[in-house]
């Protein structure tokens, strides 16, 4: 075992404690994946050779750590690869690590029975058009013709697909730093079933991203909603902007798109995530000139509402349709990831 996938059990709107976590994995060795808002990949190969432990050994140690320095515990998947620790980590629990065997017949037994859902990146439109041809577990996905899959899915999603649920995992941990990415979250005091709410709960954390990034002089590439529900679980979704910005208008136009494209009927929404990633200079931004009056004046109005909440706080000025929310969104914090 080699890699871990960490999910540190944060409580809510406690995000701003992640890079602290990351460090305490960076203490075990450099190559360490952010996965915000609350989890890790670490590659430990180097780390087994030095201390003289296991992956799993290790984990315990970062386990133990994480409560003692921070009082977070967490849980902790282990495998050859990354997709398979992320694979592992849905089954491991507080106190006990999830452990994928290394030999290829452990793989295969391990995988065997798992729904296709549990494979990172497959969603559940492709999850509910493999089941509706048999194919619903993992095993049968891997002993189901690479032809049909792809017919299925697509030339390279096939191909992929058929990899990984057979246990081929090329997948590498990739060093980041969770601080090119900013954060904020719109929990609501009940969960809401009002799509209306929901949307004004985009617009707020749009903007205060907007504000926070035009702040520290930056653009975003990259922007990542994720919806909470009632029952735990959540869904999270990232698109690429057309152009780097840090335009309000613009990030709220693509959050409202994502979640449109959720198609969420009467779903009890808990809290509401959005995430500027792909953090760059503002100076390198490159913006499409526009004749569009309307478009030229807002930017002129976003400045001046940047200069009076810098001066009289961030509520000083905010979009009308906020202003009618009647306080049913509970703000978070500003959070710096």
């Amino acid at each position: 075992m080699t890699i871990l996938c960490v999910r540190f059990q944060l409580p809510p709107m406690d995000e701003a404690a992640l890079p602290g976590l990351l460090g305490l994995l960076e203490d075990f060795t450099p190559v360490v994946e952010a996965l915000p808002p609350d989890g890790a990949l670490a590659d430990l190969r180097g780390a087994e050779r030095y201390f003289g432990r296991s992956a799993v050994e290790l984990a315990s140690v970062i386990r133990v750590r994480a409560l003692a320095r921070y009082g977070v515990d967490c849980v902790i998947g282990a495998g050859p690869g990354p997709m398979l620790a992320r694979v592992a980590l849905r089954d491991a629990g507080p106190g006990v690590t999830c452990v994928v065997p290394e030999d290829p017949e452990g793989i295969a037994e391990f995988l065997a029975e798992r729904p296709v859902s549990a494979l990172p990146g497959v969603g559940t439109a492709t999850a509910r058009t493999l089941s509706e041809y048999g194919l619903d577990t993992l095993g049968l996905v891997a002993g189901a013709p690479l032809s049909t899959l792809q017919r299925l899915t697509g030339a390279k999603a096939g191909r992929e697909l058929h990899e990984k649920a057979s246990g081929i995992d090329r997948g590498r941990v990739v060093p980041n730093a969770v601080s090119r990415s900013l954060a904020t979250e719109r929990a609501f005091d009940l969960d809401e079933l009002d799509p209306g709410r929901h949307r004004r709960a985009l617009l707020s954390a749009a903007e205060e991203l907007g504000a926070r990034l035009r702040a520290v002089r930056k653009i975003c590439r990259t922007l990542t909603l994720t919806v909470r529900y009632a029952d735990r679980s959540s869904t999270t979704r990232s698109r690429t902007l057309k152009e780097p910005t840090a335009h309000s208008a613009a990030l709220t136009r693509a959050a409202y798109d994502m979640y449109e494209a959720l198609g969420l009927q009467r779903a009890r929404v808990r809290a509401i995530t959005l995430r500027a990633e792909g953090l760059a200079p503002a100076d390198q931004a490159s913006y499409q000139l526009t004749f569009d009056p309307v478009d030229e004046r807002i930017r002129r109005i976003e400045e001046v509402a940047d200069r009076a909440r810098a001066k009289f706080g961030p509520r000083a000025v905010m979009p009308g349709a906020l202003g009618r929310d009647g306080g049913s969104t509970a703000v978070s914090w500003p959070r710096v990831a």
